[in-house]
């Protein structure tokens, strides 16, 4: 045992034996005072380490012994000292399970235990509660995602690059140090120390640091199953929690950020368990706490924006009386509203009871056929087209393609988007400045009725706050790519048809002489591969499968193009 000071112990490399045979190691952090055990149980299953315990965002393990918990961290199946093969997310439900009918004996727990974590962290939680363990009784995954294809590595179609490949490489390098392999090491690390360049590397599946047959195979996996229901759709269910969050039957506190890349699968997750989980009782306690944030760090700070002391939220505080409430049976969990969502650009918490469903205000697009760019004459209005206005009209090049909202190396925040917009490669619709404040809360989304000359296409939408002093604010952006959109129906190049498409949530107030800008492109790189616009596979297309399409925007009486915006109370301006 080791003193970790008023009288916390750490027991370190405790072995649980799993029914495989499989050795998984944890660190055990016991409570003080002695007599007061055993104790309820927090567990945290991780693979990047269990000393680090996700205190890059979580207080020390030792902060919630104090507070009167056996806190266990344990080293999932092939990473740490744990024995066994690391193919993420594949075993987490069976080995949490097996985990927490261990702890229920141990000598420290009572029976009662709870799991928390961002995340991996997050995963591994809704996987073991699908198992429905005896002795968990609550959990908090936060910042995770429910529906992995969907909500972690492809949004309607396209992949989110720069995070697949950059945890990717982050995943492999332990794997290649445990497998001994010193050559596809150096390259792991080489290319680790400038991880956020690799996405520029094409075709992004040959990547030197992946392509390698003495390396698991996962990223390799993620990115050849492209389609959830077609030859993915074994590949993918098995991970996929939201088609049996009937399962689940306990309260679980989500934490989302509106700049975190997995804002999607957090949202996504705590609808579904609200909608499907397994009891009446489980349903009505699912619990959101939506912040500002990035997925690391979580505080006042993102891109270049303070956004206010509000911002700095005392996550561990709340996270204690979560577990309280459910462990120890303090009701002080009780009053706290269903929902906690932070209003940018008001950066004030607000609350709901309800996760709002629909869009209740249509903004149509209108130009007289040159909005590209911000000098151009796009604008948004309540009023539907009367007349055939010409179209708008932009190339995309793959070779070129719009950045994202966060540069080329895909930073999150609400970063000013007007550099960007400056290029005649994208389109901007602007509104008039609102006269009362309006609260966007919820999912917009488009309709855009658009002609492709490309074999295969991408249109993305991105919502963009201006200032009264000119910044143009990222809130959110959603993308569609041809062969998931139109996936029943056919795509077909030089014909019209209706891009209908979500963008990903969020919560904004659109302060008084402030207004709302749409951004239409056919790219936002590397956030999303691009789209080689031919019928070459994108995970295998570099520049000699690129082909530049040109891409008409209509805006008519037949054709209404539309942002639809979910605004509280149904305001308007």
């Amino acid at each position: 045992m080791i003193d970790c000071g008023n009288g916390i112990l750490l027991e370190r490399g405790v072995r649980c034996v799993l029914s495989d045979g499989v050795t998984l190691v944890s660190d055990h952090y016991y409570p003080s005072d002695r007599s007061d055990g055993p104790w309820p149980t927090l567990l945290m299953r991780q693979p990047y380490g269990r000393d680090i315990a996700s205190t890059v965002v979580y207080a020390h393990p030792v902060w919630f012994a104090r507070h009167g918990y056996h806190v266990v961290i344990q080293d999932v199946r092939g990473r740490g000292d744990s024995d066994g093969d690391f193919y993420p997310f594949r075993n987490e439900g069976r080995d949490g399970a097996e985990t927490i009918a261990w702890l229920r004996l141990h000598t420290a727990c009572n029976g009662r235990i709870g799991m928390y974590g961002f995340s991996y962290q997050g995963l591994t939680q809704l996987l073991a509660a699908v198992e429905n363990p005896e002795g968990l009784q609550c959990i908090a995954p936060h910042m995770t995602a429910a529906d992995l294809y969907h909500g972690w590595f492809y949004h309607q179609g396209a992949l989110r690059l720069a995070s697949t490949l950059g945890w990717g490489i982050q995943m492999l390098r332990e794997d290649a140090r445990r497998r001994g392999l010193r050559a596809a090491s150096d390259r792991l690390e080489n290319v680790w120390s400038n991880v956020r360049a690799q996405a520029a590397f094409v075709p992004y599946t040959k990547h030197p640091a992946i392509d390698d047959a003495e390396l698991p195979s996962y990223v390799r996996d993620w990115m050849s199953h492209r389609d959830a229901d077609a030859d993915g759709a074994m590949f993918w269910s098995e991970l996929d929690i939201s088609t049996r969050s009937s399962r689940i039957e306990i309260p679980a506190l989500h934490i989302s950020g509106w700049y975190d890349t997995y804002l999607e699968g957090s949202i996504a997750g705590y609808v579904a368990l609200r909608k499907n989980a397994g009891s009446q009782f489980a349903r009505e306690h699912q619990y959101l706490l939506a912040g500002p944030w990035i997925h690391i760090p979580w505080g006042d700070r993102a891109a270049d924006q303070n956004l206010g002391a509000a911002a700095n939220f005392d996550t561990d505080s709340y996270l204690l009386r979560w577990f309280n409430h459910w462990l120890k049976d303090s009701d002080e969990f009780t009053h706290e509203p269903r929902i906690r969502h932070f209003a940018l650009g008001e950066n004030e918490w607000k609350s709901a009871q309800e996760w709002p469903e629909a869009a209740t205000t249509n903004l149509y697009l209108h130009s007289a056929g040159n909005a590209n760019s911000r000098k151009g004459d796009g604008r948004l209005s309540f009023v539907s087209p009367e007349d055939e206005e010409p179209r708008d009209i932009f190339v995309y090049d793959p070779e070129v393609p719009v950045m994202a909202p966060g540069g080329p190396q895909s930073l999150s925040g609400p970063f000013d988007q007007a550099v960007l917009e400056m290029g005649n490669n994208l389109l901007v619709y602007n509104s008039a400045p609102v006269h009362d404040a309006v609260h966007i809360f919820g999912r917009p989304s488009v309709t855009i009725y658009a002609v492709t000359s490309a074999a295969s296409a991408d249109i993305t939408a991105k919502l963009v706050r201006v200032t009264a002093s000119g910044r143009a604010e990222f809130i959110c952006i959603g993308v569609a790519r041809s062969s998931w959109l139109f996936r029943d129906e056919g795509y077909v190049a030089d014909q019209v048809q209706c891009w209908l498409f979500t963008l990903e949530p969020t919560s904004v107030v659109i302060a008084p002489g402030e207004s709302l800008r749409v951004e239409i492109a056919s790219s936002a790189f590397p956030l999303y591969d691009r789209n080689p616009s031919s019928a070459a596979a994108p995970q295998l297309a570099d520049h000699w499968n690129w082909q530049r399409s040109t891409q008409q925007i209509l805006h008519t009486k037949e054709h209404p193009s539309a942002l639809h915006l979910p605004v509280a109370g149904g305001a308007a301006w």
